[in-house]
């Protein structure tokens, strides 16, 4: 619960602050960020962490 009261703090203080800068700015930032997680997102996928998920189910049954 404290985590989601931290989050929504943290959110209110970024929309706050987007909120007195250009459109243009916001544009630009978010556009950055959303390249910036394709790019990590597509780097985790090519990586082949994909055989790194069956190993912690060995220990099982």
């Amino acid at each position: 619960m404290l985590f989601l009261v931290g989050a929504l703090l943290v959110l209110g203080v970024v929309l706050g602050a987007v909120a007195h800068v250009p459109v243009s700015v916001s544009v630009a930032a978010g556009v950055a960020i959303a390249l910036w997680l394709a790019l990590f997102a597509a780097r985790e996928r090519l990586s082949g962490h994909r055989a790194g998920r069956s190993d912690h189910r060995q220990g099982g049954l």
